[in-house]
């Protein structure tokens, strides 16, 4: 039963996909506090790896030991399954990961066990919840989709399916990535090659992205533009250093979302710089833009993404009717 109007009513929420740590931590707290209710027993969660759903569900339940991550395995054996074995459920909440524990463990083994710890009034966190949706024949409370944006849904009878969020986030992923990689090659550039200091404020945007500076930076962006497509051209390794560094070819950079990038420079597809500082009059900053991927029906490759398409999708559906 919804405790909250935002509970009851919500169709869903649409965030981006923030690609440093410590902003998908935090967006995590937001989405519980604002969300979250304390009657919510089943939490699904669906994403390709890397795509950051350990990082949003330590950021919403703070505490939680994952059974599994990035890093390795946690705890064995599966707390889950073990406390219904003892047919004693001594957590209040359970985490699990359908697609890493159904190499050790039967489906149906794994349903029997959410089924009866929902019985018993516990919470079951489940990662990859698209693939142990058919088999338990329940949505869940909250279902929460990460590619390049955080989909935030409450389904009811009438959906949506799992399946329908992951064909959506699996899709948006690689942009993520892209955007990033690209982000991370153009501050090596600015900072390294051009001697600019590093930007105040990292941001998102639709297959993007966005670096502001306090003063206008004094640099050719067409120059800039063609030697970052130089290194994307070299088709350089992209790979986790630790956790606050990546590697691109033998160089090390600075990076806080350090698993969140492509394999290769090459897999960046039709990267561009908007050819002109834009100015934010409200934070009084001068604002570099980044994009990757398709350009947009109608769109020009030169100008800044129109990322919420309001008013065209109205116009566009006034036509259809009329």
């Amino acid at each position: 039963m919804p405790v909250s109007i935002i509970h009851e009513y919500l169709m869903h929420a649409v965030y981006f996909a923030p690609r440093g740590r410590y902003r998908l931590l935090a967006l995590g707290g937001s989405l519980a506090h604002r969300y979250l209710s304390p009657e919510d027993h089943l939490i699904g969660f669906v994403g390709d790896a890397g795509a950051g759903k350990s990082l949003l569900i330590r950021g919403m339940f703070p505490g939680l030991e994952l059974t599994n991550d990035d890093d390795g395995i946690n705890v064995r054996p599966l707390p889950l399954l073990d406390d219904f074995e003892r047919k004693h459920f001594r957590s209040r909440t359970y985490h699990l990961d359908m697609r890493f524990e159904m190499a050790f463990n039967q489906p149906w083994t794994i349903v029997e066990a959410v089924q009866e710890a929902i019985k018993h009034d516990r919470r079951v966190i489940v990662e990859h919840f698209d693939l142990l949706y058919p088999m338990l024949k329940m949505n869940a409370q909250i279902l929460i989709g990460i590619g390049e944006e955080v989909i935030v849904t409450r389904p009811n009878i009438f959906g949506p399916k799992p399946q329908e969020i992951a064909d959506i986030v699996f899709e948006s992923l690689i942009y993520r990535k892209m955007a990033h990689t690209a982000e991370d090659i153009t501050g090596m550039v600015l900072e390294y090659e051009m001697g600019i200091k590093k930007p105040k404020v990292h941001s998102d945007i639709k297959h993007g992205f966005v670096l502001e500076f306090d003063e206008k930076p004094n640099i050719d962006l067409d120059a800039l533009e063609k030697r970052v497509q130089e290194i994307i051209d070299k088709d350089l390794c992209i790979y986790y250093h630790d956790e606050t560094h990546i590697k691109v070819g033998a160089g090390s950079y600075p990076c806080t979302g350090p698993r969140l990038h492509v394999k290769r420079t090459s897999e960046i597809t039709n990267f561009r710089l908007v050819k002109e500082f834009m100015w934010d009059p409200i934070d009084e900053l001068y604002v570099l833009v980044g994009l990757v991927g398709p350009v947009v029906e109608g769109d020009s490759p030169a100008d800044p993404p129109d990322q919420f398409q309001l008013i065209r999708r109205a116009r566009r559906r006034s036509k259809e009717i009329t």
